[in-house]
């Protein structure tokens, strides 16, 4: 999926993910198209196509102790998105500390990844309670862009700036501004998207609606382009005898990831069910009586050294414990292949084979069984 290049930089890169219930990222995709980003990096696009004509004069409202978006509108009987929240951003350079306020609808939430595109925004913070009431004469819950004791640089969402009649703070504390419009109240904004996407969205390809899920990282590629190469010198000649500057890239995998993934995916209520191509051991054998009986002992050492000369990875239970104990240990460890071998069976010229996720055991003729479960194995 597509993932912001952070600290790294570059032009571009993506992530791989597993999808898990527990996984710490949000994981945004079009269930009709190839779309999938993370939430750093997915497009918000804006939920109003344009602007509507003001129906509304602009009213200072009280709204006595109402400091959030969800309060206010229920005070007011209107829907949540006819609300605009503020937050208020800080950089600091040359020319000191410059305050930035940015608007989202009342329902929507502040992507800061996206925030630190904005120009002039990449080493922003949030701006103290201190540094709020010097600029806009009230504190945090009633700010709005219109009457700021100070200047201020206003950046709009783009749902935000194709709202009409929308409610935000006055800047005066107990008071909001319903009625407010672009253009005809307040200056047009600077737009971007600097929000989270939500469930429902459009999807940016056009394509069909978003969907959220959660997903476990375990690899990531990025496109570095040229921005170490030139720093570094790292050039080539081309087909022309020019020096050029080498493209660059890299990679990484979370190969511990992978294993919590893999067991994120495959599990039931007696263990881990290891994909084949990760389990700790592709075959157990189980010999029940391995230190009492010399037949089972035998067979079982015939297919344990049989596996193991065909290359398998293969394990032998020699412990001699009771057959549940010992089966429920390897459900628990989650090896994929299970041979028991007993004297019981071997009487009838039988061992019982039973795949991890299989419900029953089958009972095979001994001298098929390795064949048996070589051929699973290359399956």
């Amino acid at each position: 999926m597509a993932a912001d290049n952070g600290a790294i930089g570059g032009s571009g890169s993506h992530e791989f993910h597993v999808i898990a219930d527990t996984g710490e990222d949000a994981i945004v995709y079009c269930p009709d198209s190839d779309y999938a980003a993370n939430m750093e990096a997915a497009e918000a696009l804006p939920l109003l196509a344009q602007r509507a004509a003001p129906a509304e004069a602009m009213v200072n409202t009280p709204t006595p102790g109402k400091a959030k978006c969800e309060h206010v509108a229920e005070l007011l009987g209107i829907p949540l998105a006819r609300t605009v929240k503020s937050i208020v951003l800080a950089t600091e350079g040359e020319a000191g500390v410059q305050i930035w306020l940015l608007l989202l609808r009342g329902d929507h939430e502040l992507n800061e990844v996206k925030a630190s595109k904005v120009a002039g925004l990449a080493e922003f913070r949030f701006a103290t309670e201190s540094e709020i009431v010097d600029t806009f004469g009230t504190p945090p819950g009633y700010l709005g862009p219109i009457g700021a004791k100070k200047p201020v640089n206003v950046v709009a969402d783009r749902t935000v700036a194709n709202m009409s009649d929308f409610v935000c703070g006055a800047n005066e504390r107990d008071y909001h501004l319903t009625g407010v419009n672009w253009g005809r109240d307040l200056p047009e904004p600077v737009v971007a998207d600097l929000r989270n996407v939500v469930a429902g969205d459009v999807s940016p390809d056009g394509k069909g609606t978003l969907a959220i899920c959660r997903g476990i990282e375990v690899g990531h590629v990025f496109m570095l382009g040229t921005r170490y190469s030139e720093a570094m010198g790292a050039t080539f000649l081309d087909e022309n005898g020019k020096t050029q500057p080498m493209q660059m890239g890299c990679y990484g995998i979370g190969v511990t990831r992978i294993l919590g993934a893999a067991i994120e995916q495959n599990f039931d209520e007696r263990g881990i069910i290891w994909p084949a191509s990760i389990a700790p051991f592709a075959v157990v054998v189980c010999p029940v009586g391995y230190d009492r009986s010399e037949a089972v002992k035998a067979e079982a050492d015939r297919i344990h050294a049989e596996l193991l000369a065909a290359g398998v990875d293969v394990i032998l239970d020699n412990r001699g414990e009771r057959p549940g104990a010992m089966f429920a240990d390897w459900e628990l460890i989650g090896v994929p292949h299970r041979v028991v071998v007993g004297d019981r069976g071997l009487k009838e010229g039988r061992v019982e084979y039973q795949g991890r996720r299989d419900a029953e055991a089958t009972q095979l003729p001994v001298a098929d069984v390795v064949a048996h479960v070589r051929g699973l194995l290359s399956a």
